[in-house]
C-alpha cells in the first residue's frame, strides 16, 4: 500500500473504506497520461483474478464485463465509466518521479491529499469506486460493463478511438465528476493549439550581464473548472513583465520555460535573459514596482503568487536573441488569448468560451507554445481557436490545431435524468443540482459512437485538481457510492 499519513483521525463508513482501500491500490501504479500500461495491467489482472470477461482494445481501453446479479437479468445494461490516466503536477520543491513512483497520500481530517503532488483522484477514484461496487455482495445490478479509457487528460484520445458501437449499455454512468450532489448532463467541446517558431541568437556585447527571472506560487488549478476563477497565468505575468522590461532597456532573452500540460493553468514560469549592466538600477526597480502591482490586482485570486529576479546569474555562454525578436516573442505571449472569451447566454453563471495558455518551451532552436481552448458552442471553439492562430501567424510561426472532440450537448428533459434525481431525492431527502459544464468530458465523444445512450456525470468532492492541492472530501465518497449502487438496483 502506497505510505500514508494520519494528520487527524477520520472514522470512515464501510463503503468509504472499500473505496479508498481499491484507491490506495490504484496510488501504487503509476499512470500518467501516456503510460498507462502498468495501471492497465493492474486492472486485467483484477478482472481475471475475479473472473471477469475482459478485453483491451487498439487503443488501450479497458473493457471489463460483469453478469447481472439474481433477478436482475432482464434490466437494461449500464455502463461504469472512468479514465485511467491523471494529471502529473507537483510542486517546485517535489523529487517525486511520476515514472516510477506510488503517490503519497495524506489523511488530513475529512480529506485525502498528496505528498505535494496530484492526488489522481481525478479520475482514480472513479476506477475504485467501480471495483469496490462490483466487489460488493450487497448491490444488486444488471449487466456492467467497465469501460477504463486512456489518455484522457491530453485530448480524450481513449474515448476518441472507442469503436463504433463497442458498448451495449443502455445507459452510461461517467465517474469524472467532481461535486457530490450534482449531475453533470453536458459539456465543453476542445481543441488544442500548437505554435513553434524559429530563433536566431547572436552575440551579446561585453557590458550586458545575464539575469533569471521567476513567477511562482500560483494557485494553478483545472483550465475549465477554473478558468473563471481570475487566477493568474504564470506564464502571462513573466510576459508582462518582460514586456515592461524591454520598454526602458535592450532586452535579449535567453531562455523561457513554464506551464506543464493543456489542461492545468501554469503555475510557474522562468526565462534568462541578457540587458546592459548600465541599466541594472532600473531594471530592479521595474520588478520591484511590478511585483507590488501584480501581486495588488490578484490579491483575492492568487495571493501567493512571488517574482524574483535573481542579478547574480551567470549563463553558459554570452549568446541570446536579438532584441527585435525578444521583443516578439513577449508581444506574442501577451497577444495569445487567455482566459474566459464569452459566457453561456443559456445557462447562467457558466462559462462558453475560454482559451488557456497553457505551456512555452525553448527546444532545438525554436519557441514551442502550446494553447488549448473549449467552448459548448463548436462554432465558438473553433472562432477562438482561429484567433490563437492568427496571433501565430502574425508572428512568423508555424501554426498546428488538432482535430478537437465534440461538446455534449444537455438534454434536461431526458428520462435517465429523471429517473436519477427520483433516486438522489429518495435517498438523500434533498434534490440535486443538474447542470452542464466548462470541462471536457468523454461523454460528448462516447455518445456521439452510440446514439441513443442516455449518460449521466457524477463523482465525490473534490477540489484544485491537476494541482498539487487537490484532494478528496471523504464524506462524499460514500455517498456517491450509495448513489451509484441505487442506480443500478433502480435504473429501468
Amino acid at each position: 500500500m502506497a505510505k500514508t499519513n494520519q494528520a487527524k483521525p477520520y472514522k470512515m463508513d464501510t463503503e468509504t473504506q472499500n473505496v479508498i482501500n481499491f484507491f490506495e491500490q490504484v496510488c501504487k501504479v503509476p499512470r500518467g497520461s501516456g503510460n498507462e500500461a502498468g495501471i492497465r495491467e493492474f486492472l486485467v489482472a483484477w478482472a481475471n483474478e475475479n473472473k471477469f470477461d475482459n478485453n483491451v482494445d487498439e487503443t488501450g481501453n479497458v473493457f471489463i464485463r460483469v453478469p447481472a446479479t439474481k433477478g436482475m437479468e432482464n434490466r437494461p445494461a449500464i455502463v461504469l465509466q472512468g479514465h485511467m490516466d491523471m494529471v502529473c503536477e507537483k510542486t517546485p520543491e517535489s523529487d517525486h518521479d511520476f515514472t516510477k513512483d506510488p503517490i503519497k497520500t495524506i489523511y488530513d481530517g475529512e480529506w485525502l491529499k498528496a505528498d505535494h503532488t496530484t492526488l489522481g483522484a481525478d479520475d482514480g477514484v472513479a476506477l475504485a469506486i467501480a471495483m469496490a461496487i462490483v466487489k460488493d455482495p450487497a448491490v444488486k445490478h444488471p449487466d456492467l460493463e467497465l469501460l477504463f479509457t486512456v489518455d484522457e487528460e491530453r485530448g480524450l484520445t481513449g474515448a476518441n478511438g472507442l469503436g463504433e458501437g463497442a458498448l451495449r449499455g443502455k445507459y452510461l454512468i461517467n465517474l469524472d465528476s467532481e461535486n457530490e450532489g450534482v449531475f453533470t448532463i453536458g459539456c465543453a467541446g476542445g481543441k488544442d493549439t500548437h505554435l513553434s517558431l524559429d530563433l536566431e541568437y547572436d552575440e551579446v556585447p561585453n557590458d550586458y550581464v545575464s539575469y533569471l527571472i521567476k513567477v511562482a506560487g500560483c494557485t494553478g488549478g483545472h483550465s475549465g473548472e477554473n478558468i473563471k476563477d481570475e487566477r493568474a497565468n504564470a506564464i502571462r505575468v513573466l510576459a508582462r513583465i518582460m514586456q515592461r522590461l524591454s520598454e526602458i532597456t535592450d532586452v535579449r532573452l535567453i531562455s523561457i520555460t513554464g506551464g506543464t500540460a493543456h489542461n492545468a493553468i501554469p503555475r510557474d514560469c522562468e526565462a534568462t535573459f541578457f540587458a546592459p549592466i548600465a541599466d541594472k538600477e532600473a531594471i530592479a526597480e521595474i520588478a520591484i514596482t511590478m511585483a507590488t502591482t501584480i501581486k495588488s490586482e490578484f490579491a483575492n485570486t492568487d495571493p501567493n503568487i512571488q517574482l524574483v529576479l535573481n542579478e547574480s546569474f551567470e549563463a553558459s555562454d554570452r549568446r541570446a536573441m536579438l532584441n527585435w525578436l525578444s521583443t516578439k516573442v513577449f508581444d506574442m505571449l501577451r497577444a495569445i488569448p487567455h482566459g474566459v472569451a464569452a459566457w453561456s447566454t443559456d445557462m447562467p453563471d457558466m462559462v462558453e468560451t475560454s482559451s488557456n495558455l497553457a505551456t512555452v518551451k525553448i527546444e532545438d532552436g525554436q519557441l514551442l507554445v502550446h494553447t488549448s481552448q473549449r467552448s459548448s458552442v463548436m462554432s465558438r471553439r473553433d472562432a477562438i481557436t482561429s484567433r490563437v492562430e492568427s496571433v501565430g501567424r502574425l508572428a512568423g510561426c508555424q501554426v498546428w490545431s488538432g482535430n478537437g472532440y465534440v461538446s455534449w450537448k444537455p438534454d434536461f428533459k431526458a428520462d435517465l435524468v429523471k429517473q436519477c434525481q427520483a433516486i438522489y431525492s429518495k435517498l438523500f431527502k434533498k434534490e440535486a443540482k443538474v447542470i452542464a459544464i466548462h470541462a471536457g468530458l468523454e461523454c460528448g465523444l462516447i455518445g456521439d459512437k452510440h446514439p441513443g445512450m442516455q449518460m449521466i456525470s457524477i463523482g465525490p468532492d473534490a477540489v484544485d485538481i491537476h494541482s498539487p492541492n487537490e484532494r478528496l472530501y471523504l464524506p462524499s465518497v460514500g455517498k456517491i457510492y450509495r448513489l451509484v449502487a441505487a442506480f443500478l438496483a433502480e435504473l429501468k
